[in-house]
């Protein structure tokens, strides 16, 4: 982790240039995905990460631990990238910041992604991982589910399917900006982070043949009743917070426990950034927070 934070108005001012250029929709997919990959190490884990690289479910993941960690509890966490970019290496600090906040090991899946792999792969993907964590001895109560924007829609639509398939509810769910319904166009064009045309061919490409009206697709669609506690957050100024509110809406209608937490002057998914800048930590802290709660391991650090 690094010592110095930056001040936020240097953050933005730096970071905005870099996502106009990996998240461009001029470019390949296959060309995101590497300059991704290329940026992850200014991403730095907490100090005694270890990462482990596993197969899940059929599909490669990393096992992420901070220190000693409870063999009763885990997570599952679903990495972000419009379905179509992402990998575990661009959320390994992330993924190592809730592994310590929580004193689990947090199982970052390498989900098939668009457009090579349209819907539902990814979720399939996602479903064969949870089962294959049930069998080897974890109790459906005892995984929480994580992510971020795609990866955060994804986690409500795999706890839709284990709810409507198998009759299992996670211990939690603990959403980051997730985009839960990919057929909604911005209000804007562009956040910090994300634009219009981006987040329209990613839509696209993770589409593919598939049904638009598909609550495996866009799981706020759906009847939410019967999920785990909740946690949410968006910061006011991004695209899709108008959408996390909508969400958080139909939450607690459906009698979901759910807290929402909004941020003013951060940005889409700034827990990336948890080594860089002290307030994107802090909300880190508060989403592995919830997430402890949940599981109920032992204590554990926090960030700072």
């Amino acid at each position: 982790m690094l010592d110095v934070k930056l001040p936020l108005p240097v953050a933005r001012a730096v970071l905005r240039p870099v996502f106009r250029v990996m998240l461009n929709a001029r470019l390949p997919f296959t060309v995101q995905r590497k300059l991704m990959e290329i940026g992850a190490p200014a991403q730095r884990p907490p100090r005694g990460t270890h990462v482990e690289r596993v197969r899940l479910g059929g599909r490669p993941a990393e096992r992420v631990t901070v220190g000693p960690v409870s063999d009763q509890a885990t997570v599952l966490y679903l990495h972000g990238g419009g379905y179509t970019v992402g990998s575990p290496v661009t959320h390994r600090a992330l993924a190592g910041y809730l592994a310590r906040e929580t004193g689990c090991a947090v199982h970052v899946l390498d989900y098939r992604l668009a457009p090579e792999h349209p819907f539902p792969a990814g979720l399939d993907d996602a479903e064969m991982a949870f089962l294959e964590l049930v069998a080897s001895g974890y109790r459906p109560e005892r995984i929480a589910l994580g992510g971020d924007s795609a990866g955060g829609g994804l986690s409500l639509a795999l706890a839709l399917r284990l709810r409507d398939k198998h009759g299992y509810v996670p211990a939690a769910l603990g959403l980051i900006a997730p985009w839960t319904d990919p057929n909604e166009v911005p209000g804007r064009d562009e956040d910090l982070v994300l634009t219009k045309p981006w987040s329209r061919s990613c839509a696209d490409a993770y589409l593919g043949d598939g049904d638009s009206r598909d609550v495996g697709y866009a799981p706020l669609l759906a009847e939410l009743h019967g999920l785990p506690p909740t946690y949410v957050q968006a910061d006011r100024d991004e695209l899709l917070h108008p959408q996390c509110v909508r969400l958080v809406g139909k939450l607690t209608a459906a009698g979901v426990r759910t807290e929402f937490s909004e941020t003013d002057g951060l940005w889409h998914v700034a827990q990336l950034q948890a080594s860089l800048v002290a307030p994107a930590a802090a909300i880190t802290l508060e989403l592995g927070d919830f997430l402890r709660q949940a599981l109920r391991p032992a204590p554990t650090r926090s960030i700072g």
